[in-house]
């Protein structure tokens, strides 16, 4: 009996210390911005205990005058010229937190004002979860073109949109901006794609008012645009994200919708383990928008472990909905035997750590994108925003020393990556981007009428300096219907053969409903197969002309089946051979 007893208490004892610490938000009217800074610093008192922070199903507003103001600098959003001032207007700002869970059961965080909406900095076993994020002043406005006439247009400006009208000049205004120029985005609704097109702000000489929401747009020349367009319009400067996740590790987002995400997407930088599930990136139903996203939906840079991304959907972007990537920094000088100073080359990314002590990196040729020689930090100082000193485990060769452009990939931060069963559409651009020499799997994802390639691994020295070479590549069980370019495109920015770039990838059991015959390009790869896959092609073709390929070593010979259909001509491959293509 006493016996029980005591496993009774060691049992119950033990769920007490397992026990999460609850901590409730009830939603008020006004700002809500500090009251829930508040309760993310509460949960720090727990040392690292479980905590819930529990929000209801209602609004809380964030506020850009009283969130937590920052300085982050953020990979690929905007340069020293663009933004001067890298301060970031956080609405939750997450700093050496451990095992804390933001659960918003249906809550709404609206954004006033240009915000960071999120920043993980530092923190381990993060995670946000069933809560959407929009803004009450998108800093991406939009229109429709009701009429079109010789030398002008009448448009409905949509409600959420607020602009003003001044001496015949107009302009969008939110809270802290203001946007009178920029570049703009079409949308047709009959075909629901987008892209990137002529702004109606562009050559504006007159607005007149004719009622509210409703104004005709004056202009010396025709305007470009068809009565139904909807134009999306933006500045172009990324001065805030929608998220930062750095330094941290094990974070995950579940349930979230990302109505719009102001200004870019969401950064994960130097972290371990990112898992993206059931997300909803796309504008609220029933709100009349078409745009979710100013820039790209999550763009993953210099990151380790695993990223997770599955069961989401990604509609209404300006830019690429998923890029995944290294960095190459450039060699800029040698103060000693085992000293480099390397340098962020684009302007977009620059000003935070990339190496850490006991990271392996590797020395690359900037024009043959070839690994010439290993190596492990030290110690690493940034001596400013833009140069790191990386000291090494041993001195550098001086058959390094004497090469021209060299640049250093970190090996240690990149990430083996699973994208599956995520629906993509209405973007202007690519759907996935990927580089990373480590494990990728692409599989069960629908991709609709992208205008570029469905998906592109890349890898550059000498452009955004995106690093870096794939090793091992699964694209299978994917449907791309009516995407632009190759629609699979396979394409290193080498300038200089001296060896594959790419080894190892597999496009296999893939469904190709194409609108013209570039199924697939690849160049420099080794280990290229190409297997079982449908193409449906609205002319007749021949499985060879689908697919382009260059300086690859590859499954070249094919076998195929034609199936006899009315409106459409369909090929299926079977891989059989290797043979060197140039």
């Amino acid at each position: 009996m006493k016996k029980t007893i005591l496993i009774a208490l060691c049992l119950f004892s033990g769920f007490i210390a397992n026990a999460q610490h609850v901590i409730r938000i009830a939603p008020e009217n006004g700002d809500m911005t500090k009251k829930i800074q508040a309760a993310i610093e509460q949960a720090r008192s727990y040392n690292g205990k479980a905590v819930v922070i529990k929000l209801q199903n209602a609004d809380y507003n964030l506020h850009r005058e009283s969130s937590s103001q920052i300085l982050y600098h953020i990979s690929n959003t905007a340069s020293e010229k663009e933004n001067p001032d890298q301060t970031k207007h956080i609405g939750l700002w997450l700093k050496d937190l451990k095992n804390v869970t933001i659960d918003g059961q249906g809550a709404c965080f609206v954004t006033h004002g240009e915000m960071t909406s999120f920043v993980i900095d530092q923190c381990e076993n993060i995670t946000l979860r069933d809560f959407t994020v929009t803004a009450s002043d998108p800093t991406v406005p939009e229109l429709t073109v009701t009429e079109v006439g010789e030398n002008f247009m009448t448009v409905r400006i949509h409600p959420q949109s607020r602009y003003t009208v001044k001496d015949g000049h107009f302009a969008f205004v939110g809270d802290n901006w203001e946007l009178s120029g920029g570049i703009a985005q079409s949308y047709d609704k009959e075909k629901d794609i987008t892209w990137r097109s002529w702004s109606p702000l562009s050559g504006l000489r007159k607005a007149i008012e004719l009622d509210t929401n409703l104004l005709r747009f004056v202009y010396d020349t025709p305007p470009q645009a068809k009565q139904g367009t909807v134009f999306q319009m933006r500045d172009g400067i990324r001065d805030q994200a929608c998220g930062l996740i750095q330094y941290s590790k094990n974070v995950t987002l579940e349930g979230v919708h990302l109505a719009f995400l102001g200004n870019f997407g969401i950064v994960g930088q130097m972290t371990e383990n990112i898992t993206y599930r059931n997300l909803t990136f796309e504008p609220e139903a029933g709100s009349g928008r078409t745009c979710a996203g100013f820039a790209d939906f999550v763009q993953m840079s210099g990151c380790k472990g695993k990223i997770t991304i599955e069961n989401s959907r990604f509609l209404g972007a300006h830019d690429d909905p998923i890029n995944i990537h290294g960095t190459h920094l450039a060699f800029t000088g040698y103060p000693a035997p085992n000293q480099v100073s390397v340098k962020y080359m684009h302007p977009q990314t620059y000003g935070f750590q990339s190496f850490l002590p006991g990271n392996q990196i590797e020395f690359i040729d900037a024009h043959s994108l070839m690994s010439l020689a290993p190596a492990k930090v030290k110690k690493a100082e940034m001596k400013n925003e833009r140069e790191i000193l990386i000291t090494l485990d041993r001195n550098i060769p001086q058959t390094i020393r004497d090469k021209k452009e060299l640049v250093v990939e970190n090996v240690t931060y990149t990430p083996e990556v699973l994208i599956r069963n995520n629906y993509f559409a209405r973007i202007p651009t690519r759907g996935i981007l990927v580089s990373t020499r480590r494990k990728v799997l692409i599989e069960n994802n629908t991709f609709f009428r992208m205008q570029m390639s469905g998906i592109l691994i890349a890898d550059d020295a000498r452009s955004w300096f995106e690093s870096g070479m794939a090793r091992d590549v699964t694209i299978r069980n994917n449907n791309f219907m009516e995407c632009g370019g190759s629609v699979i495109l396979i394409s290193p920015e080498n300038d200089r053969n001296e060896g594959y770039v790419h080894r190892n990838i597999a496009i296999t059991n893939n469904r190709f409903q194409l609108t013209g015959t570039n199924a697939i390009f690849a160049k420099s790869v080794d280990g290229l197969k190409i297997t079982d896959n449908l193409f449906l092609s609205p002319t007749p073709a021949e499985i060879s002309n689908l697919t382009g390929l260059r300086k690859c070593f590859h499954g070249r010979k094919y076998r195929s089946i034609t199936v006899k259909d009315p409106a459409k001509h369909q090929l299926l491959n079977r891989f059989t051979d290797n043979n060197q293509a140039d």
